[in-house]
């Protein structure tokens, strides 16, 4: 049976490590919660070989914590927190119980600045390079309000929410960039390798080849020839796009283009609503002001756009107008975001709505990619299938004239 190795909270409110058995982790979790224990950590405790200490490595020129790191020890820390554990315990607990080495470090400090007087939220800005300004404006409020374990479950919540939907777009995206690139390996050894075999065929009888041949073998010489300096071309541009982003100019352009390309442009668009809404029902639900919110919201989105949009309903909400109305006349989000937002605005729930919005918006867009990607991969199949039978029939065709030569 599998073991999970845990780090739970006993009922005399001290923390204990160990190790359990169970069919898989909720199971470990329940079975822990049945022994009056609050779980903080459960994970599989699997040996780690060569291979499992080199993938948890860490290298130094990483600079920060990852999305996953900061994640999980805000949840932590929301726990412990909401378990009665005081703030300066939590810390020492995580300090001493991450995985790595770099979280370690990162909460060492955290508790040191916490002990020297310093509020949590001053001591996340000296950490700017893992924790985002979003982050420490949800601590910073729920400080303010006194309830700073509810405002880190809310924010770990997120933080999981937006970790798992990058997940499993990257996830869902392996598979055809795959299957793609085995397209263009096929196609271009079949170009390079396979029809240069048939050429002696045709010299030996003395025959032309037809003009489809020779405009495959023509290709097939121009890949041979010229195959890495096109794929170094291509990687020149890769990075002469990263590079034109810079420009404000540039990266507005090539931001909208994201949210009008055909077929994942309305993916996309689904993508940004619901970030914009669950940061900003996120930050309203802590208690941060609605203009604050907004201007921490909008360089969340990652898409100058988007960002724009955001600055004009900021300034809009500042005159006093609705929020919803410069949303719903950007047409840069679904029509869905601003009826959800005005409902919210005239019910007095705005934060609330936001969060409900979320929803929709996140769940939409996982079922939209699940379809676009269902109909990529056979495309692929098809796509793939339909050039190795052209370049066959090419062949057939060729062979064919040759035997009527001879004949």
């Amino acid at each position: 049976m599998p073991r999970f190795r845990y780090s739970a909270i006993g009922q005399d409110g001290a923390t204990q490590p160990g190790v359990i058995e169970a069919p898989d982790e909720r199971a470990a979790v329940l079975a822990l919660r049945e022994q009056g224990k609050l779980p903080v950590r459960v994970e599989p405790d699997a040996p780690k070989g060569a291979i499992g200490r080199l993938l948890a490595a860490e290298f130094a020129w990483r600079r920060g914590l990852g999305a996953a790191d900061v994640a999980e020890a805000i949840h932590e820390l929301a726990t412990m927190l909401a378990a009665g554990q005081d703030l300066d315990r939590a810390l020492r607990y995580i300090a001493d119980t991450a995985p790595r080495r770099a979280t370690r470090a990162c909460f060492t400090d955290l508790r040191q600045s916490v002990r020297n007087g310093a509020s949590l939220a001053t001591a996340l800005e000296r950490h700017r390079a893992s924790f985002t300004p979003l982050s420490i404006a949800v601590v910073r409020a729920g400080e303010a309000g006194g309830r700073i374990a509810e405002a880190l479950e809310r924010l770990a919540v997120m933080l999981e929410r937006e970790r798992a939907m990058a997940q499993a777009i990257q996830s869902a995206m392996i598979y055809p960039v795959l299957l793609l690139v085995a397209a263009i390996g096929a196609i271009a050894v079949i170009l390079t390798q396979v029809l240069p075999q048939f050429v002696p065929l045709f010299a030996e009888a003395g025959s032309a080849l037809p003009p489809s041949t020779r405009v495959l073998l023509a290709a097939g010489d121009f890949v041979g020839a010229y195959g890495m300096l096109l794929l170094l071309v291509l990687l020149g541009l890769v990075a002469l796009v990263q590079a034109a982003r810079r420009n404000e100019g540039v990266a507005t352009q090539i931001d909208r283009l994201r949210l009008n390309m055909p077929i994942f442009g309305v993916v996309h668009r689904e993508i940004l609503a619901g970030r914009f809404t669950r940061t900003l029902g996120t930050l309203l639900a802590n208690g941060v002001p609605l203009i604050a919110a907004l201007r921490i919201t909008g360089p969340v989105l990652q898409n100058r756009v988007a960002l724009h949009m955001v600055e004009e309903a900021t300034e809009a909400s500042t005159r006093g107008a609705g929020l919803s109305g410069t949303i719903a006349a950007s047409g840069i989000f679904p029509l869905r975001t601003g009826q959800l937002l005005r409902l919210g605005e005239e019910n007095g729930e705005l934060g609330a709505m936001a969060l409900r919005a979320a929803d929709i918006h996140e769940e939409r867009a996982r079922q939209m990619m699940q379809r676009r990607l269902a109909m990529l991969v056979p495309g692929i199949t098809i796509l793939l299938g339909g050039v190795i039978a052209g370049i066959v029939a090419t062949l057939l065709t060729a062979m064919l004239s040759l035997n009527d030569l001879v004949g």
